[in-house]
């Protein structure tokens, strides 16, 4: 990585040490089955305006699964708009404040209250064509990178030559660094503070330095590569591969793409949102 990549990220860094939030992804590992052994998946099935769309949740993220199972249930989802439509990216839903709304409301903000763990199972699970995803607030805000209580998105992107991946694959892998770097300054608050208050711009110096070193070596251990599975998946069908691991990928499309062609198609205005309403109707375990 190229030290004055750090140089911006360090002078950001040591300005906002008043976050008190860890900045590293949360993970959850969840045990698989036992060998020999198939956990049958949850099936939902999404009566939209346009058509139906049936989902498979993964086991693998049992929070993420057991919430929309949840909301399901209760019918949290009936009668919510898709109110984030982006072509050859995504469709999202799950704006409880969306149900009704008129056309020049503000979408987006809408949830039940809470938020979820993030539950990264990657690169097993990725943001490859269909896949269903959870949205969540942005990283400066949610360092954790938890998931919205409800909101989700479908994911429809487009197909990358093996030239593009590798681009993209080096700047997910300087993203890497970047992540594994502003944890690394957080897990040093307690001695930048104290660097910066002596004013001692030598011994911070001497102290990025070192942070940049450990930096490296870290990302070494694990360096960031894309599987033959992604790799053939995103020059086949396609996908969104920049999301990967900064949001939870929960289960996937298994009918209905088609419905789900025909939503990303549709006319939208410049906030994203669809200029016809399109929603669920209702939202059914099968």
């Amino acid at each position: 990585m190229k030290k004055n990549l750090f140089l911006s990220i360090v002078m950001v860094a040591f300005t906002m040490m008043s976050c008190s939030a860890n900045n590293a992804g949360s993970e959850s590992q969840v045990n698989a089955p036992e060998k020999g052994k198939t956990e049958k998946m949850t099936q939902v099935k999404l009566e939209t305006s346009l058509g139906d769309i049936v989902v498979e949740l993964y086991n693998e993220t049992p929070q993420h699964r057991d919430n929309f199972i949840k909301l399901v249930k209760e019918g949290y989802y009936d009668g919510v708009l898709f109110h984030r439509v982006i072509k050859d990216f995504m469709i999202q839903t799950g704006d409880g404040n969306s149900k009704n709304a008129g056309p020049d409301r503000p979408l987006g903000d809408g949830d039940p209250g809470y938020t979820i763990e993030a539950e990264f199972i990657y690169p097993k699970y990725f943001h490859k064509r269909g896949a269903l995803a959870a949205a969540r607030t942005g990283d400066q805000v949610n360092p954790e990178r938890r998931s919205s209580g409800s909101q989700f998105y479908i994911v429809t992107g487009k197909i990358y030559s093996s030239d593009e991946l590798q681009m993209m694959a080096k700047r997910m892998g300087d993203m890497q660094k970047q992540e594994i770097f502003r944890r690394l300054v957080m897990e040093n608050k307690a001695r930048i503070d104290e660097l910066q208050n002596s004013q001692d711009n030598a011994a911070l110096q001497a102290l990025q330095n070192e942070l940049i070193q450990q930096t490296e070596a870290e990302a070494a251990k694990t360096p960031f590569k894309m599987t033959d599975e992604q790799i053939d998946a995103y020059t086949s069908v396609g996908g969104t591969p920049h999301l990967d691991g900064q949001y939870t990928v929960f289960g996937e499309v298994i009918k209905g793409m088609d419905v789900v062609d025909k939503i990303q198609n549709t006319q939208t205005s410049r906030a994203d949102r669809p200029t016809t309403d399109i929603k669920i109707i209702k939202a059914t375990i099968l």
